[in-house]
């Protein structure tokens, strides 16, 4: 592999698959950030290593309540791996509910202000350059589908106080489509969600391409579904045809892309609801090709970049604990993101 001149984006690493779906009852261990941070800083393809990472706001990675002397001490922990810090996620689910009751929606809010204090922190720090927060629901799909339109409003106007607590920090929110969590299940739904807050340039879309892979099924929402019910994988051209409709809808909202695979199953773990399974970059059944569809999110229906997004970050949740403690994973996942840079990359700021 060449050596690119594309500078940009950057490439980041999740550092959430050591906690996703990990430490409940049943679930395999977590894996602490300095052994997350570790495997990403020894990876290396032909001289390229990662440029940074995104965090997850939680324990036992960084708790949400963490102090200014903390902040400091983990921007230093990250800068000494040569990293940055890119976009974080603030922890809606645990104490709150988009569409809840005042209680649970207040605690959306308020792990939206917390986690947007962090970022702010860090950005201040100057190790934090560019990102965002990423947000979810955190509603049900099932509870959702008793009064859609009504729980649309209601997550919309959710996300608007939390905007408007973003804003006051200088940050910006992005919601993550996955077909688990209410209002967000299908690209339709989650692009009349986006509409209905209307908040842009504040309230954007972060991709993930395994779940939007999923958006094109219609897992959890039939109706939206654009590829046929028993479609053949090896028709690549109705596959290119699908993603091309879905990014067209959700590509003008994108301020966040995770760069992934999935072989067209869901899967859950531990205390995490099914959603988009994540595959190794290698798989056998992973129906993505990787840089070539993530040229749909990163470029416009003319193919000129969009460069919307000054990072893209691996996500491989779910994974196990052994896949994840092999160096050659890491090795091969920075492998992808380089292809990816080489065809969707840019070599100057702007």
């Amino acid at each position: 592999m060449s050596m690119s001149a594309n500078l940009f984006p950057k490439l980041h690493n999740a550092m959430w698959p050591g906690l996703v779906g990990k430490g409940s009852p049943g679930a395999e261990p977590f894996i602490d950030l300095d052994t997350m941070l570790d495997l990403t800083a020894k990876a290396e393809v032909n001289g390229q290593k990662f440029d940074g990472v995104d965090l997850f706001l939680y324990d036992p990675h960084t708790n949400i309540d963490i102090s200014d002397d903390g902040i400091k001490a983990l921007a230093d922990k990250i800068a000494g791996k040569g990293f940055v810090v890119g976009s974080v996620v603030a922890p809606v689910w645990f104490d709150g509910n988009a569409m809840g009751d005042e209680t649970k929606r207040a605690g959306w809010v308020t792990a939206v202000k917390k986690a947007c204090r962090i970022a702010q922190k860090l950005r201040q720090l100057g190790v934090r350059p560019y990102g965002v927060v990423r947000i979810d629901s955190a509603a049900g799909v099932a509870d959702w589908d008793k009064d859609p339109k009504a729980n649309t409003k209601l997550i919309a106007q959710t996300f608007r106080e939390g905007a408007d607590v973003a804003a006051s920090f200088g940050e910006r929110l992005a919601a993550e489509g996955e077909i688990c969590w209410g209002g967000m299940h299908s690209w339709k739904n989650m692009v009349n969600l986006l509409e209905e807050t209307d908040r842009p340039g504040i309230v954007g879309f972060q991709a993930d391409m395994a779940h939007t892979l999923l958006y094109t099924m219609g897992y959890n929402a039939e109706k939206h579904a654009i590829l046929p019910k028993g479609y053949d994988w090896k028709d690549k051209k109705k596959l290119d045809a699908a993603l091309k409709t879905l990014t067209a809808a959700l590509r003008p909202w994108t301020i966040d892309f995770h760069v992934a695979q999935n072989d067209a199953t869901v899967k859950g773990s531990g205390g995490h609801d099914k959603t988009g399974k994540h595959c190794q970059v290698n798989d056998p059944n992973g129906k993505l090709n990787i840089p070539h569809h993530a040229g749909y999110w990163l470029r416009d229906e003319k193919g000129a970049l969009t460069k919307a997004c000054m990072h893209i970050c691996w996500d491989g949740c779910m994974f196990p604990n052994e896949v994840l403690m092999k160096q050659d994973t890491w090795n091969n996942i920075l492998g992808a993101m380089i292809k990816v840079r080489e065809q969707h990359g840019w070599s100057t700021v702007g």
